[in-house]
């Protein structure tokens, strides 16, 4: 404070400030009376209380200041009143406060005491028990995996944190469990009074743990935190009856250890923190590498796995063969406006759009061939349509007819899913992401494109531009899927005019406004496929060149196959 008197407080509506550093005087005044109570409370009387406020009347005789001000005014009662309660309130929260942070203090004092404790517990494998068996989690081969019962004394005693009976291998009946090692990731983590359960993740599959006793005591059990690496060796056990566990078994530890380097962050470092399941979806694909390990991203990368593998193996199935395109080209397929370009040693290239001329050329010396690889699309666009990178499955197929062509986009398709769903884990991942999926089912509706405009145009439903669909409009995604989602079955949409389509796709001999082409229209999804004929007649195809303003001296190479 300064020199001037302490025995009164100043309180300027107007220019005060509440702060800790004000010193309530005439110069340094307080804004609130409130503020200026609770750093100055009185007592015995002391201090008082003088308070200017703004629309004071500054020629007010019974408070007259020199300066010209309005004038200081002993605080009102009321307003004492509020201020006396105020700070009785704010006495009341801060001996909350230190309540509170004095039980913190003590809690982390135990916490610390109880670490330094757990350290001392050091567990070691013991070598007389029977060799274990290292198996992936999802193992269930039964001449590799045997499971004690779950329904025994000991399964009980372990669900209710007895630990007399939690491992014995000294049973001479046969019923022990197989002794195994497991390698992977804390996926969850939970206690329950001395018991600790551990949902380990290896990709392959998810198995629930239990340490008790010392093991569940020792520095790094009651430090674990989730994503931490950890081998842990122990019996295996069906889970007591009302109890559920991944495949209905849990592995009694015997000893466990933390793979060197692989103990994961905690505190706000830790995944969960990171990476909230319901976060901000920019914050989400920023940090995708770790958004992988949650149970809905690892389903959808799993699931792509299967359909992939399914596509090899329907491919293999028909005798088609794969091969590698360039993803490095010097032509476009789709169009100039979607490629990314860039310089390749000092010539003009590009990222390929579609590997499928490079698969047409591959055809006299394999027969039917495919490409599972990447394709790159420059449209810089927000929507589940628009892709710059994307997996790109392609094939080509040699001496067939049009409908041939449809037959076997239809086989394949149906073909594939149903390999995916043979497999019940993926099935059940499929079923959580998408409730209700049922495989499409055959044949599939053939519609040709005019057709298709009059459906549109009979049902009053409007192009992009607000006016009735005629021929040679490019059918936009909301036209798409009002019309299947009507239907309700898989539309084969075909005979789509040249205008619109590749300059290489082969022109419709009864129709040559139209080619032979198709994009195959699946209700709730749109466009999953497209394809055509391939235009054979090379003097048509250098008249296609030229309308799409494409140099023939690049693509030399795919008209000789036309000579």
């Amino acid at each position: 404070m300064s020199s001037e008197d302490t025995s009164t407080i100043h309180i300027d509506e107007q220019i005060g400030q509440d702060t800790p550093q004000t010193e309530g005087t005439t110069s340094a005044p307080f804004k609130t009376l409130t503020y200026a109570y609770i750093q100055h409370p009185q007592q015995d009387g002391s201090p008082q209380y003088l308070i200017r406020k703004a629309g004071d009347d500054p020629t007010d005789p019974d408070a007259a200041d020199p300066t010209g001000q309005p004038p200081w005014k002993p605080a009102a009662k009321a307003a004492m009143k509020k201020a006396v309660n105020a700070y009785e309130q704010h006495k009341k929260k801060e001996a909350k406060s230190r309540d509170i942070a004095a039980q913190k203090e003590k809690d982390e004092g135990e916490r610390q005491a109880a670490l330094e404790k757990a350290k001392e517990i050091k567990i070691e494998e013991d070598t007389s028990l029977p060799k274990a068996v290292k198996i992936k989690l999802h193992e269930q081969d039964p001449k590799l995996v045997k499971l004690r019962s779950g329904d025994s004394k000991a399964a009980g005693a372990v669900a209710g944190g007895d630990k007399d009976k939690d491992v014995d291998y000294s049973s001479e009946d046969g019923g022990r469990g197989t002794r195994v090692r497991v390698f992977g990731r804390v996926h969850r983590e939970r206690k329950q009074k001395d018991v600790m359960f551990i949902t380990l993740r290896d990709g392959y599959g998810t198995m629930q743990c239990v340490l008790t006793g010392p093991l569940a005591k020792t520095y790094d059990a009651v430090t674990l935190t989730r994503e931490t690496s950890m081998e842990i060796v122990g019996e295996m056990w069906q889970v007591p009856p009302g109890a559920h566990a991944p495949l209905d078994r849990e592995l009694h530890a015997d000893f466990f250890r933390i793979i060197p380097g692989g103990k994961a962050a905690g505190g706000d470092d830790a995944i969960t923190n990171r990476v909230a399941e319901k976060g901000d979806p920019q914050t989400l694909l920023d940090l995708r590498h770790l958004t992988l390990r949650g149970d809905k991203a690892s389903s959808v990368m799993l699931i792509r796995d299967a359909v992939e593998f399914a596509f090899h193996q329907t491919y293999r199935e028909t005798h088609c063969r794969k091969v590698s395109p360039p993803a490095l080209v010097q032509t476009q397929v789709e169009g100039g406006a979607t490629l990314f370009k860039f310089d390749y040693y000092g010539e003009t290239a590009f990222l390929t759009q579609s590997s499928q001329l490079y698969l047409e050329t591959c055809l006299p010396a394999m027969g039917d061939v495919y490409c599972l690889e990447k394709s790159f699309r420059a449209e810089k666009s927000l929507t589940r349509r628009h892709l710059s990178e994307y997996t790109h499955i392609e094939a080509e197929l040699d001496f067939i007819t049009f409908e041939d062509l449809l037959e076997n986009l239809e086989h394949v398709m149906c073909r594939v899913i149903d390999l995916t769903l043979a497999d019940p884990t993926i099935r059940k991942w499929i079923q959580e992401l998408n409730p209700g999926f049922t495989p499409p089912v055959r044949p599939f509706k053939r519609m040709r494109y005019t057709d298709a405009i009059d459906w549109l145009h009979n049902r009053g439903i409007k192009n992009e531009e607000g006016n009735d669909h005629v021929f040679g409009d490019d059918i936009a995604e909301a036209a798409e899927r009002k019309m299947t989602d009507e239907i309700g079955r898989p539309i084969f949409l075909t005979h789509f005019p040249v205008a619109i389509k590749a300059f290489y796709m082969q022109k419709d001999a009864q129709d040559p406004r139209v080619t032979e082409s198709v994009d195959c229209l699946m209700p709730g999804v749109g466009e999953i496929v497209g394809g055509s004929m391939r235009m054979w007649d090379r003097e048509e195809l250098l008249a296609a060149y030229e309308r799409e303003g494409i140099d023939a001296k690049e693509y030399y190479w795919y008209t000789d196959q036309r000579k």
